[in-house]
């Protein structure tokens, strides 16, 4: 193992403990679920997997279904190591000690440590070495091709990366050097930083969804000549877009379908999801690619001025008007108009969008000429347009004419898998702008990231790294005190956080209540007492609880299990399996 410079690593010694996943799998066949930590499994026939895993490889090719494979592994990856890390209360050596344990329960392979996984938690750094016996996916390969001249264990060299990626807040990248699909006796993985890794691309193809899509990078030194440089404007024209999680996927495979048509799309989602960023990708890969984009953000333009800045103005239009100026419409020509927080536009200003865009033409304030222009419109809305609608806010026939094609991105709290590879390429960006080595994230900083709740989404985690990486050593990591050091409020019953916000180790212990400052009503005792009285047992408080939270949703799943800090399918299974059984 490679000798760190920042201190020893921490080799994961802790015994396995069988029966703390044993009380976390759980069978209910009288509601057709298997359960591991509330996650819904499927104990399926391994040959029926390998079949299909064979047809694609005649149908796709050799390295589509290496892709998707891995990527699947990867996402199982991440689920389990969320779900060990919730049930152990965020310990990282107890965690990384059960997840191979994990993975040969659920049947897939026989680890066996050669150098067991080590890490740092305060440079984030990180080393595994094991081999593995009994491949499913290596004996599958040799009954299907014979033997292979590339290792064919990519389910779980994916897995395995997800799994140590989620945990270490960096990319972890696991590559198999020796695989019993190849004709060795077993298979055997080496696991380390990326930064560590050469030649990584085609490791890491499998987190390209598509072509647009980026991989993340290496962190390149800083040198001192380079401490100001950045990549010339136009080096390339597509943003930097990471993710891995089935939302973005999702997302990434929509506007690949609708990239190469003139068709409207509508763009929902939170303030700060990365609709903006979606739209330039959109344009970058479509037939308008070589025209312009032109972006205006219509909540922060006065309403005076809406009609002026979108359709343009005439020399004398109005007091201040000294010059004829082109709108947005007429610079967008040929190109892409994007139309963010379309839900701001006042209405009579929706009304002469409208006609813009049913009438293919624009008429300048001032002007009676008419001029012809040819845009494609992108737009996007923070705010649900039909309730706006509904409200009497948004004219219905814009809704329509503007609902073409809408993609909905998921917001960042519901994809906090792709957490660590965004923070990777902000880290990149900003460790280059000022001119740092940042190692990378402490264990506590990246149960940190991903306890956070984002309300501010991509936007706000981008804003956070770069704060931190200014506020950092040189040479150091990120830690906590960099991250939050701006206000953000996390909950405290994330990860051992205190009610105040701070990390549990950090914190004082907390003074017992006196009786005499406690309210006789009101208080927490109180509420407690309340539910007990109301419940004859364990069981009924769950009962009431998800009654609360789906009446206080108004009946929406999704919203109710949010607000117990659970999936639509927990929430759904907690509830069907207390529903009375018929007859």
């Amino acid at each position: 193992m490679p000798r760190t410079a920042h201190g020893p690593l921490t080799a994961i010694t802790e015994a396995i403990d069988d029966d703390a996943l044993a009380r976390n799998i759980r069978f209910a066949p009288d509601t057709g679920h298997i359960l591991l930590f509330d996650q819904r499994m499927l104990l399926m026939h391994g040959f029926s997997v390998a079949a299909l895993r064979h047809e694609l490889i005649e149908r796709l090719g050799h390295d589509k279904t290496r892709e998707l494979f891995t990527r699947l592994g990867y996402q199982q990856g991440v689920e389990d190591a969320r779900c060990l890390r919730d049930a152990g209360g965020g310990d990282l050596q107890r965690t990384l000690a059960l997840g191979p344990r994990l993975r040969e329960i659920e049947g897939f392979v026989r680890n066996q440590a050669i150098d067991r996984m080590q890490f740092n938690a305060d440079s984030g750094e990180f080393w595994g070495d094991y081999f593995w016996q009994a491949s499913w996916e290596a004996e599958a390969h040799l009954k299907h091709f014979g033997i292979s001249g590339a290792p064919a264990c990519w389910m779980m060299t994916g897995y395995a990366t997800g799994f140590t990626t989620a945990l270490m807040g960096r990319p972890i990248l696991w590559r198999e050097l020796e695989c019993a699909g190849m004709g060795h006796a077993r298979c055997r993985v080496v696991g380390r930083p990326l930064e560590e890794c050469d030649d990584a691309e085609d490791d890491l193809r499998f987190l390209q969804i598509e072509d647009f899509v980026s991989a993340p990078r290496r962190r390149p030194s800083v040198s001192a000549s380079s401490v100001t440089a950045e990549a010339p404007p136009g080096t390339s024209p597509l943003p930097d877009l990471v993710g891995a999680s089935a939302g973005f996927n999702a997302v990434a495979h929509l506007i690949k379908r609708v990239a190469p048509t003139d068709a409207t799309v509508l763009f929902l989602g939170e303030s700060g999801v990365g609709k903006e960023r979606f739209s330039r990708t959109l344009h970058s890969i479509g037939p308008r690619a070589q025209a312009p984009f032109i972006s205006v953000n219509c909540a922060a333009i006065p309403h005076e001025l809406v009609e002026a800045e979108l359709f343009g103005v005439e020399k004398g239009a109005y007091t201040g008007a000294s010059a004829a100026r082109p709108g947005r419409f007429e610079r967008a020509d040929g190109g892409t108009l994007f139309l963010d927080e379309i839900s701001s536009l006042p209405m009579p200003a929706q009304g002469k969008l409208l006609r813009v865009l049913q009438e293919g033409e624009v008429e300048r304030v001032g002007d009676t000429r008419v001029r012809p222009v040819d845009v494609r419109i992108v737009a996007a809305a923070n705010r649900d347009l039909r309730a706006e609608v509904a409200a009497g806010r948004f004219r219905e026939d814009l809704f329509f004419r503007l609902n073409v094609f809408p993609i909905e991105i998921p917001p960042l709290r519901e994809r906090r898998e792709d957490i660590a590879l965004m923070v990777n390429v902000f880290l990149e960006r900003y460790s280059q702008r000022f001119g740092k080595r940042i190692v990378g994230v402490t264990q506590r900083g990246a149960q940190a990231l991903w306890a956070y709740d984002w309300p501010g989404n991509v936007r706000e985690l981008e804003n956070i790294i770069e704060r931190a990486v200014i506020l950092a050593d040189d040479g150091g990591s990120l830690d906590v005190q960099h991250l939050f050091s701006g206000g953000e409020r996390m909950a405290h019953h994330q990860f051992n956080l205190t009610p105040g916000g701070r990390l549990g180790n950090d914190a004082p212990p907390a003074a017992p209540a006196s009786p005499s400052t406690t309210p006789a009503t009101g208080g927490l005792d109180s509420h407690i007492a309340c539910i007990l009285d109301a419940a004859r047992k364990f069981d009924d408080i769950e009962q009431m609880f998800l009654d609360h939270a789906l009446a206080r949703s108004g009946g929406n799943l999704s919203a109710a299990a949010r607000l117990l800090g659970l999936r639509r399918g927990q929430f759904e299974y907690r509830t069907k399996k207390r529903a009375p059984t018929p007859g």
